[in-house]
């Protein structure tokens, strides 16, 4: 009798246990499906969803470490001019316009703490706090590279100029309050 009772104890804490472990991980998918939005579905879709779900956290451990810093309301006025004058650049030429707001989207990310490394990298950290942006960032840097190789359409350049001031306005956003909360936000539409 007692054998049963014991038995039935280890049953009901096991089973407990594994609940608790259940829904610890479901609370925590949650969590990040809500906080990278976009982010999570393409990490899971790329490793599965507990490969993918270490990586975020470890992202977000990561960028933790970092001194993201505001802007000053003076410096995003001068970065908005200067973007801008990049658009209006492009005009005249676009593959150099695109490389101006590529420089100009580093020389932001490396201003607000972000590393300049790697593109890798940039996208992984900047997916913590842009989550919906960092995939035009990943748009545009594809259609660079495509126009860097000599298959780049005038249209593809606009393309890339719109998915970086996507990012753009994003990182100034950022700049203005860093500790915003950093819920996705959807589908941005901006005109090169």
């Amino acid at each position: 009798m007692n054998q049963v009772i014991l038995l039935v104890v280890v049953v009901v804490v096991v089973a407990a246990i594994g609940a608790a472990i259940y829904f610890m991980r479901r609370k925590r998918s949650l969590q990040l499906r809500t906080r990278f939005g976009p982010e999570y579905d393409r990490a899971v879709e790329e490793a599965g969803p507990r490969v993918a779900e270490r990586a975020l956290v470890d992202r977000t451990r990561r960028v933790e470490k970092l001194e993201i810093r505001p802007l000053p309301a003076l410096r995003r006025d001068e970065l908005s001019k200067r973007w801008q004058a990049v658009q209006a650049q492009f005009v005249d030429d676009p593959a150099s316009a695109l490389r101006e707001a590529h420089t100009l989207l580093a020389m932001v990310m490396h201003e607000q703490g972000y590393p300049t490394g790697r593109f890798a990298e940039k996208v992984e950290l900047l997916s913590v706090h842009h989550p919906a942006a960092v995939q035009h960032y990943r748009a545009a840097h594809r259609i660079a590279d495509e126009q860097g190789a000599g298959r780049g359409a005038t249209e593809d350049l606009r393309q890339a100029m719109i998915h970086y001031r996507a990012l753009f306005d994003d990182l100034l956003i950022m700049g203005a309050n860093p500790a915003r909360e950093t819920q996705p936000r959807r589908e941005v539409r901006h005109e090169a």
